[in-house]
């Protein structure tokens, strides 16, 4: 077989080898699996994680009460009417027949139910200068944002006639359709421009339009198949709209970078002279095996999203979990057998002024892409690796220092779309004039018959109370469900879309109100919900998990670098490097957005706090993505220190090497996670921009300053092993390049010699 028929040890060199020989039914296999798992998919249909299951606490409880009860909330709508200049008050008569009038316009739609004037509900703020008109919108309140436009209308024609007067609409139903036409399409925008990106950069990166297409079609069938595996999934463990974006973001990511680190070995192995055949089999050994360590490692960390308890969270995970797996089995399967089929044809579509092997640079041990500039930056470092380790180092604590004073919360309307919509601005107008009335806690009474006189006397008592007490300045609104004996009680708070002042009222109305009032009466269930209470208990859940997460993570992660290159010194220094990158990015998230420090540079702005979901969701994904980067780069430094160079030298020869493809391979990932940087919505902007941030470093200080850097200090160090853990399983490095190549590293029964 080419230079020698060899035998070869280890998952991935046997599944290269044996795709390599039977091409057609690698690719067959793969096509199969990809139609079969889309097939059932959609006929299996996506199960979505259901509103009773986002959250537990309080608000899991309120949900889990409607949804038993079958009660379908509509969505709530307000018409704010307000004088302009102060002078006209509600008890004008101009303000009284310009309320007629939306009551009468918004009733002759057709479309909404239980109209409210202000002056039946108390709906007037204290100074008398603005009042709130309220009804439903009628139908399923998941898609009352498609049957509103006409209400909106009519409302909009009032305020023609009203010139000095403000008159505007918000509610559940609006802001539904106001996003959906500014930001509908804004993801499937970030997620199909994704594919073009990386495309174009793959494009210059290899100089060849088939070499390109190869990752791209990989990372794309593997996301479609693990689409179908999502499908299949969810009748077990629900999914959502949020898990597909993901695991499109983490599927192109991988699925790029498996493809990318397998097809530069093998280009680099032939450029050395290596037939077509032998170059497979070494770049499945030694590439392969990489892919497979890197894979695992990520995937146990996105299963460190299954122990949150937070659906949400779970079916990110699992959908991010999946198409890692998918991809790395795809990559040391079909890859091997595409490009055994294709040959040299994989150099098909050159590209002028961007052939690659124009900038190879020659040595003893053959062609290898080497990087002027990273060979220039080692050579310093190298030199002066103390030095190097204290200014790197000193400069990711001095990055990562704003993280300590971090602030997360779900952000308020306003703190996501800053005033760049017009009905932002009204939610602000609302929240002044009557504080909370845009999002008020919703207490949700259960009781055996609602109508009882002791019941009906608590939830008086308690909306006197809820004023009185001073976590709100009402109105405080109840509606009886008779037949299901429940009573919805909105609280507006006083704090509005200040959650921190708004918070401190929900615990007065959950600590000292209910229990003096409905607290009292047996078998009352009093529940409240609400998106400061929401809020709450999500960063109440939340907190609780980061402990058991970071440890599963970050044990789980040391565990198999310690058996994956057997050295004690190399998993823990894989560990305290992944976290300093980490660190990093959560200090520019806080510097950015929470401070708003050169927050205009990335087109965003401070809004004071980070979105509670982030800080666990990067850890977990930048966690298992610098991974890629760890094990490639570390794996051909022992590979050439396993070939008798010494560390230092083997530090250079496996750094410089991989630039190239780590390079390539962070500036996809950088340019795929910004795109997400340029939507609207600041929670996204904060996504983007983590990612994004944290991959650069870890491609540019961490890997090409501070692990050379460290792995010099220590020396022949990097690779101590104490004897008691040498019972451990052997998972190291499958082959040396020259063993696989030509064979005499191993007996006839395909044993690995020691070096």
């Amino acid at each position: 077989m080419g230079n020698g028929e060899t035998r070869v040890r280890g998952l991935a060199a046997r599944a290269g080898g044996w795709s390599a020989r039977h091409r057609w039914a690698a690719v067959g296999i793969w096509v199969l699996f990809v139609v079969l798992a889309m097939g059932l998919g959609s006929a299996a249909g996506r199960v979505d994680v259901k509103d009773s299951d986002q959250l537990k606490g309080e608000t899991h409880t309120a949900a889990k009460i409607i949804e038993d009860a079958g009660i379908e909330e509509p969505a709530s709508e307000s018409v704010l009417i307000q004088a302009k200049d102060g002078s006209l008050k509600a008890t004008d008569a101009e303000f009284r027949s310009a309320v007629t009038a939306v009551v009468k316009a918004v009733e002759g739609t057709g479309k909404v139910t239980d109209v409210t004037s202000p002056y039946d509900t108390r709906t007037i703020s204290k100074d008398g200068r603005s009042a709130l008109v309220q009804f439903d919108i009628r139908g399923d309140s998941d898609t009352a944002g498609e049957r509103v436009e006409p209400v909106l209308n009519a409302v909009e024609d009032v305020q023609k006639d009203h010139g000095s007067l403000r008159i505007e609409e918000i509610g559940g139903a609006s802001m539904m359709k106001t996003f959906d036409d500014a930001f509908g399409d804004d993801f499937q925008k970030a997620e199909y421009s994704a594919v073009p990106v990386a495309l174009g950069i793959l494009l210059i990166a290899f100089g060849a339009l088939v070499a390109a297409l190869l990752p791209v079609l990989l990372a794309v069938t593997a996301i479609m198949a693990t689409m179908g595996l999502m499908g299949i999934v969810s009748h077990v463990m629900p999914m959502s709209d949020t898990a597909n974006s993901v695991m499109l973001l983490v599927g192109l990511a991988v699925g790029v970078d498996y493809c990318l680190f397998y097809l530069r070995r093998e280009r680099e192995e032939r450029q050395a002279g290596r037939d077509a055949q032998t170059a497979l089999r070494v770049a499945a050994a030694t590439s392969g095996r990489a892919i497979i360590v890197s894979g695992v490692t990520v995937c146990v960390a996105m299963a460190g999203m299954l122990f949150t308890g937070l659906a949400e969270f779970e079916a990110m995970g699992l959908a991010s979990l999946m198409v890692v797996a998918v991809a790395m089995v795809g990559s040391v399967t079909v890859l091997p057998a595409l490009l055994s089929l294709l040959g040299e044809r994989v150099e098909k579509g050159k590209i002028p002024f961007l052939h690659p092997e124009s900038r190879l640079r020659r040595n003893k041990g053959g062609a290898n892409r080497e990087s002027r500039f990273w060979g220039a930056v080692l050579k310093g470092v190298l030199a002066r690796p103390v030095i190097s380790v204290v200014v790197a180092a000193g400069a990711l604590l001095a990055i990562t220092a704003p993280a300590l004073g971090m602030k997360t919360q779900n952000l308020t309307l306003d703190q996501e779309f800053g005033d760049s919509l017009p009905i932002v601005q009204t939610y602000n107008r609302l929240n002044e004039a009557f504080p909370g009335g845009s999002d008020p806690a919703e207490v949700v009474v259960k009781a055996d018959d609602i109508n009882a006189p002791e019941v009906k006397s608590a939830l008086a008592d308690f909306r006197d109370r809820a004023v009185s007490s001073g976590a709100s300045r009402g109105p405080v609104e109840i509606k009886l469900h008779d037949e299901q004996n429940i009573a919805f009680v909105y609280v507006p708070l006083v704090g509005g879309s200040d959650l921190d002042k708004a918070g401190a009222s929900l615990d007065k109305l959950r600590d000292d109100v209910r229990p003096a009032t409905l607290g009292k009466v047996d078998g009352v269930e009093a529940p409240i919900t609400g998106q400061v209470a929401g809020s709450k208990d999500f960063n109440d859940q939340l907190a609780g998990a980061v402990v058991p997460v970071f440890a599963f993570v970050v044990v789980f992660a040391f565990g198999l670098m310690l058996l994956s290159f057997r050295s004690l010194t190399i998993a823990i220094t894989s560990i305290v490097l992944n976290l300093l990158s980490v660190g990093a990015a959560y200090g520019i998230l806080v510097a950015v957005f929470q401070h708003g420090w050169g927050a205009s540079l990335v087109g965003a702005e401070g809004v004071g706090a980070i979105i509670t979901w982030l800080p666990l969701f990067l850890f977990v994904i930048l966690f298992g993505l610098s991974m890629d980067y760890h094990v490639f780069v570390v794996s051909r430094i022992r590979e050439a220190r396993l070939r008798g160079r010494t560390t230092k030298d083997a530090i250079q020869h496996g750094v410089v090497t991989t630039a190239g493809v780590v390079t390539s391979a962070a500036v996809i990932m950088v340019a795929v996670f910004a795109i997400f940087g340029t939507l609207s919505m600041q929670s996204m902007k904060q996504m983007g921009v983590g990612l994004a941030a944290a991959v650069l470093i870890d491609a540019t200080i961490i890997r090409g300053v501070l692990l050379p850097a460290v792995m010099a200090l220590l020396g022949e160090r990097n690779w101590y092993f104490p004897k008691w853990l040498h019972r451990l399983p052997d998972m190291t490095h499958d082959e040396a390049p020259e063993a696989v190549a030509h064979g005499p590293a191993h007996d006839d029964k395909g044993e690995r010699v020691p070096v």
